[in-house]
């Protein structure tokens, strides 16, 4: 089984937890829109079993979606394998002539402290 931090077992059971949840709900919609029209047209019965496999395929690919996802290698930390974008920890330089982001604006006549008013206001 190897050896799991408490934090990374605990994130497998909350992820579990969410599969399973999530694939329930999804299940119960699948079956009450495949099932609504069998029972306000008195369509027959034989509809409502195609909508019981419906639903329960669908909550097996929706856990199966949902499990696949959850990180499997404990090096990846809490990067899951499918995000293509790394962390990119460079600052952003504006171009010549362009405001800098709203944290690097220079005071000008702003107070030099939050929350305080320059005494001339």
């Amino acid at each position: 089984m190897g050896t799991q931090s408490r934090a990374q077992r605990d994130a497998a059971t909350v992820e579990i937890g969410y599969a399973l949840v999530s694939a329930g709900f999804v299940a119960c919609l699948v079956y009450g829109g495949l099932y609504a029209p069998v029972w306000f047209f008195d369509l027959p019965r034989g509809l409502a079993r195609v909508a019981g496999v419906a639903a329960g395929l669908t909550f097996v690919v929706r856990v199966v979606h949902v499990l696949w996802r959850f990180p499997r290698d404990p090096a990846l930390g809490d990067r899951a394998p499918y995000d293509p974008t790394p962390y990119d920890p460079t600052p952003y330089d504006p171009a010549p002539g362009e405001d800098p982001p709203y944290g690097d604006r220079p005071s000008g006549d702003q107070p030099s402290q939050p929350g305080r008013t320059s005494p001339d206001s």
